[in-house]
C-alpha cells in the first residue's frame, strides 16, 4: 500500500525527504483492531512536532485524524462491522493515518457524521477529543457552570471545537483569543461572545469588555509567554488548562491564589490502555450526533488536495508557519 512517511527527524520541510512516498505491506487486524480503508486525513501540529523532533529507525508513518471504511474486524471487535464509516484519531505509539490502509482500536473509534464529506469529518476526532476532554474531563465544567472561560489561542483546531463545546453545551461566558482581523470573524462566527488580542495585554482588554477576572483558562499555544498573565486574570481558585509544550512550567506562582493546573493530552487514554479508553468512543459518537443535529460544525479550514507526499509538505509548512485556521484536511490517494 502506499503510505506517506519520513526517515529522518529535523529535515526542513521544503526538503523533499521530509515526507516522501513509499510502498509497505498492508497491516493485519489484532484483536479489538479495526482495518479502515483511508478516504480522508487531518494535518496536526503533533504531526509537524514529531517529524521534527522524533528520530525514528525505520521510515515512520504519521498521521493521528482519519476517515474511512471498515474493511475488516479483529477477533474480539464489538462495536462496528465490515463496512461502517468511521472517524478516529488513533494512537500516537502505532503509524498513523498516511497511509491507504490503517489500523485503529474499537474503542477510540466513532461512526462518521452522516451530514459531512469525509475531508470535513476528518477535521473532527483529535480536535474534539483534545477539546472535550479538556471542558468536560480536566476543567469539570457541568452544563449549568455561569462562569468565564477564556481560550488561548481559539482560531486554531482544537481552539474551534472547544469554542464551539463551550458555547452550545454549556452556560459559561466564552473569550477567545486571536491576533488576524479573519481570525476574530472566524471565532466569532464559531459562538465566542467576545474576542481579543493575544498580541495585547490580557487584562486590559478583559476589563474593557466587563471581565476583571476569569474563572477558566484553556491555553493551547505558547502557555509559557503568556504564563504570568493568565495568573494575572484568573480569579481565586480558578483552574488553568493546557495542551502545549512549554520548556518549563514553575506552578509555584499558582499557589497565592489556589488556581488549579490542567494537563490535557488526547493519547493518555491510548497510550496507557486506562479503564476509561473507550469513553473515547463515546465522545466522538457524541460529536457524531451533536453535528448531524446541526448543534456543531465542522473545523476544516482548508483543503490541500489529493493525499500526497507534496501536498502534505504544503500542509507541515502552514502550520509551521503559525497561520493556519482551523484545521487542514487532504481527501483520496
Amino acid at each position: 500500500m502506499k503510505a506517506i512517511v519520513y526517515s529522518q527527524n529535523g529535515l526542513p520541510i521544503s526538503d523533499e525527504n521530509a515526507l516522501y512516498e513509499l510502498d509497505v505491506a498492508q497491516p493485519q487486524p489484532g484483536a479489538r483492531d479495526l482495518l479502515v480503508k483511508i478516504s480522508a486525513i487531518a494535518v496536526n501540529p503533533v504531526d509537524t512536532k514529531v517529524r521534527a523532533g522524533a528520530p525514528t529507525d525505520t521510515p515512520r508513518i504519521l498521521g493521528w485524524d482519519a476517515v474511512g471504511v471498515v474493511e475488516a474486524v479483529g477477533s474480539d471487535v464489538t462495536l462496528f462491522q465490515p463496512g461502517d464509516e468511521v472517524y478516529y484519531a488513533g494512537d500516537i505509539t502505532r503509524a498513523g493515518s498516511y497511509a491507504e490502509y490503517g489500523l485503529v482500536d474499537e474503542r477510540i473509534a466513532g461512526l462518521k457524521p452522516r451530514t459531512l464529506s469525509d475531508a470535513d469529518a476528518a477535521a473532527l476526532p483529535l480536535t474534539s477529543l483534545t477539546a472535550w476532554e479538556l471542558l468536560f474531563d480536566r476543567l469539570e465544567i457541568d452544563a449549568a457552570d455561569e462562569g468565564t472561560l477564556l481560550i488561548i489561542g481559539a482560531g486554531g483546531g482544537v481552539g474551534s471545537m472547544l469554542t464551539q463545546l463551550a458555547r452550545k453545551l454549556t452556560r459559561l461566558t466564552v473569550i477567545g483569543t486571536a491576533s488576524r482581523p479573519e481570525t476574530a470573524d472566524w471565532v466569532r462566527s464559531l459562538g465566542a461572545h467576545h474576542v481579543i488580542d493575544h498580541q495585547r495585554p490580557l487584562g486590559e482588554q478583559l476589563a474593557a469588555i466587563g471581565h476583571n477576572e476569569v474563572s477558566y483558562v484553556a491555553s493551547l499555544t505558547h502557555t509559557d509567554s503568556y504564563y504570568p498573565q493568565l495568573i494575572d486574570v484568573l480569579a481565586p481558585q480558578g483552574k488553568l488548562a493546557l495542551i502545549d509544550d512549554p520548556e518549563t512550567l514553575d506552578a509555584v506562582p499558582l499557589k497565592r491564589k489556589a488556581i488549579s493546573l490542567h494537563w490535557e493530552l488526547m493519547f493518555t487514554r491510548s497510550l496507557f490502555h486506562t479503564a476509561d479508553m473507550q469513553r473515547q468512543h463515546q465522545i466522538l459518537q457524541q460529536v457524531s450526533q451533536l453535528i448531524d443535529d446541526q448543534t456543531l460544525q465542522t473545523t476544516a479550514g482548508e483543503h490541500h488536495g489529493s493525499i500526497s507526499a507534496a501536498n502534505l509538505r504544503k500542509a507541515h509548512a502552514l502550520i509551521e508557519s503559525g497561520r493556519a485556521r482551523g484545521k487542514i484536511v487532504l481527501s483520496g490517494f
